[in-house]
């Protein structure tokens, strides 16, 4: 579904990705971890768009997605929900979802969409800025199903959550794979959420992959080496 190979990326002339190469399968969960700084999240904007590509191919669904602007990348089936969530704080829950149906031409927000979040049901007419960080994490995911993706990005979903939330947010995350059959990638440091959520875990450090298992082989003590400063 998702399919990159020999990614490069740099700032300006500082490469930060070193041929990056990596698949995700249709209904795939994939962990992207690594510490601070190792490249997740070059690696998230940079299949975003972004991050310009230097070289490498990215596809989606098999199709070359490497040379579109962000919003044409939306509309060909990624979304992206970025670290820190990035709602709109001044508008409401049902207007920040509603931001994610530009791309579908859609007026209303499907009702699967809170069905998955009830709490953003009952609260979608206060402002994004009063809801708690896993409220507004909830939100930034619903804006980011709106726009009906193949391929759903997370970058640090759990950054500033509470753990009883975190491992509500594995169980949703699941659910809607199994529901939407979408490939989800998440780039993570907290393992024990990676080790819930994915069905293949790989490793970042300073930008090459370095590790790549899946959950049921998964070596948790190595994985834990790299993560630990």
């Amino acid at each position: 579904m998702l399919n990159v190979t020999d990614l490069r990326a740099a700032y300006g002339e500082s490469e930060v990705l070193h041929g990056i190469d990596l698949p995700v399968a249709p209904g795939e969960i994939v962990a992207i971890m690594g510490r601070n700084g190792m490249g997740k999240t070059t690696l998230m904007k940079t299949l975003m768009g972004v991050v310009p590509l230097k070289s490498g191919a990215i596809a989606l669904d098999g199709t070359p997605i490497g040379a579109l602007r962000p919003h044409a990348r939306v509309a060909r089936g990624i979304a992206y929900v970025p670290q820190g969530r990035m709602i709109f704080s001044a508008m409401t829950v049902q207007e920040n979802v509603e931001t994610g149906l530009t791309v579908t031409g859609r007026r209303k927000v499907p009702d699967d969409i809170y069905e998955l979040f009830p709490v953003l049901l009952e609260m979608k007419s206060r402002r994004g800025g009063n809801l708690s960080g896993g409220q507004q994490q909830q939100l930034a995911i619903a804006r980011a199903l709106a726009s009906d993706p193949k391929v759903l990005l997370l970058d640090e979903p759990t950054e500033g959550i509470q753990p009883s939330i975190i491992r509500e947010m594995a169980r949703t995350l699941k659910r809607i794979r199994d529901q939407r059959g979408l490939s989800i990638l998440v780039s993570e440091q907290v393992l024990s959420f990676a080790l819930d959520v994915a069905d293949r875990v790989m490793v970042i450090e300073n930008g090459r992959i370095v590790h790549d298992a899946p959950r049921a082989g998964l070596d948790e003590a190595r994985v834990s080496k790299f993560l630990s400063v």
